[in-house]
């Protein structure tokens, strides 16, 4: 029951926060904390308990959980943990930590309900990761929208009612796509083999007419590029991004967006392996589109925040583009780049998050010489600028060099387009620097430099993006297995 109880702790961790507000503000945090640490114990504890024989290499699920839920409509309680979703988990819990953490001064008002919500949708992020019940993961992919709904409704910023309507009905519409697909594929497989069932394992292998797997497949792909996001299917991020508190942005950023990439390549891929055959150029097309277009729009920002929100369509654009050109160097870059931007551009909205909680604005022409106020906070800020653009030594440097690698053997043409990327990604990037942290300061400008708290945090983001991207190797070997495993699907 590990498994479930890594959901279970924060459920009961987020009611809890609220339910205990009145005794203590700072209660909640600490509760949130908690919650999270034991989470990551729970999960060290499974890892270890794991029998010797059992490894990355000999077994495809390292923890597996499978319980009847509702038998009379092949519902199951079937939760499992392999190499892709254990670094998916690890990451989830460590932006978690570090979402109660950014948060701890940022938010004042209704400190329990903040921290209630900001635990389910983990709660919904890990279920996400780990149910292997077409209808349990449908379950956890809704259970993530109402509290982000929530958080950015009621402690965002100026247009937040405008941002997270925006934000509801995008994700709502594309995860009703994906339920009218799950349903179609659940009759398939039960008219065909007698068998009604939501479980994955059994729905890989139904046999689907060409037409059919297609416009199954597209519902999938669909709600998935929406949750990316990419173009154009983008429009919400940039609010949604803009108006969330900096603790939302981490999580929409570093972890929200990375379930339409893990369900681009534990879904589409190995359930619809000619269908995503047929679209894959297409995919291509529009992974392209998206580099290029955010870093564009990123450029034209004034608005700091904005100007962030911007890259991360940029960004997605490369794992789109490493899941379609579907080999092994191209997806183990595709996990890569989930890993490094989750990092990188979580890092970077908490130091948005900092100047705003600061000097009480994002205005880009508002700002500049920070790096003689608060030479600590630039340097941080000028690392995960330069790990944004790729420089290497950073993960993403190794994330889009092997999605540019693996998808030049399949598109040569593509693969030159989303270079350019990197070339945008630099202007905009090295732009940033610049503005923010160069230049004059500005009259009666007072910018207290990062305080412990705020300095433990950079300084552990900074050493984990440096580890992928000098010693990448440990993360490759975890997640070859899952991805050998799709592309043996895809065969």
């Amino acid at each position: 029951m590990i498994l479930a109880s890594l959901i279970i702790i924060l459920l009961v961790g987020g009611l809890s926060a609220w339910l205990l507000e009145k005794k203590s503000g700072n209660l909640p945090r600490w509760i949130a904390l908690a919650a999270l640490v034991l989470d990551a114990m729970m999960l060290a504890y499974g890892l270890l308990q794991m029998p010797v024989q059992v490894s990355l290499k000999h077994s495809a699920w390292l923890i597996e959980l499978q319980k009847p839920w509702i038998p009379q409509l092949g519902v199951s309680l079937h939760l499992a943990v392999d190499g892709l979703s254990l670094v998916l988990i690890l990451l989830t819990l460590f932006l978690g930590i570090i979402s109660v953490i950014c948060s701890w001064t940022e938010i004042r008002d209704r400190v329990g309900a903040f921290h209630l919500n900001l635990l389910y949708i983990l709660a919904g992020i890990l279920g996400v990761f780990m149910a292997l019940d077409l209808f349990l993961f449908y379950f956890f992919w809704e259970l993530m929208l109402v509290p982000m709904y929530f958080l950015i409704n009621i402690w965002g910023h100026e247009n937040r009612i405008y941002a997270s309507l925006k934000f509801f009905i995008f994700t709502q519409a594309g995860g009703l796509l994906m339920l009218i697909s799950i349903i179609a594929l659940y009759f398939i497989h039960g008219n065909g083999t007698g068998t009604y069932t939501f479980d994955y394992s059994m729905l890989l292998g139904v046999s689907l007419a060409p037409k059919t797997a297609f416009w199954v497949m597209l519902g999938f792909f669909i709600a998935f590029l929406v949750k990316l996001p990419a173009f154009p299917f983008h429009p919400w991020l940039p609010d949604a991004h803009t108006e969330a508190p900096t603790g939302g942005s981490v999580i929409l950023a570093g972890l929200l967006l990375k379930t339409g990439a893990y369900g681009l390549i534990r879904f589409v891929l190995p359930l619809f392996p000619e269908a995503s055959l047929v679209i894959a150029p297409w995919a291509m097309i529009i992974a392209v589109v998206s580099i290029i277009y955010g870093a564009v729009l990123a450029f034209a920002q004034t608005d700091l925040k904005r100007l962030v929100a911007y890259t991360s369509v940029s960004h997605m654009g490369f794992i789109l583009l490493g899941v379609f050109a579907d080999n092994l160097t191209s997806l183990s870059g595709a996990v890569m780049q989930m890993l490094a931007h989750g990092i990188s551009t979580g890092a970077l909205f908490i130091i948005v998050g900092m100047i705003q909680e600061r000097i009480h604005t994002r205005e880009l022409g508002n700002m500049g010489g920070f790096w003689s106020a608060a030479p600590w906070l630039s340097s941080v800020g000028m690392i995960f600028a330069l790990a944004s653009l790729g420089l290497p030594g950073f993960g993403n440097f190794v994330a889009e060099f092997m999605v540019l690698v693996g998808s030049y053997r399949v598109n040569a043409a593509m693969t030159a387009l989303a270079s350019t990327g990197l070339v945008l990604s630099a202007i905009y990037s090295l732009w940033i620097v610049q503005r923010v942290f160069h230049g004059e300061k500005k009259e009666r400008l007072v910018l207290p430099d990062l305080s412990a708290r705020e300095t433990g945090m950079m300084v552990i983001m900074v050493v984990i993006i440096l580890w992928l991207g000098i010693c990448p190797g440990p993360v490759l070997k975890t997640v070859e297995p899952t991805l050998n495993a799709v592309q043996s699907y895809a065969r």
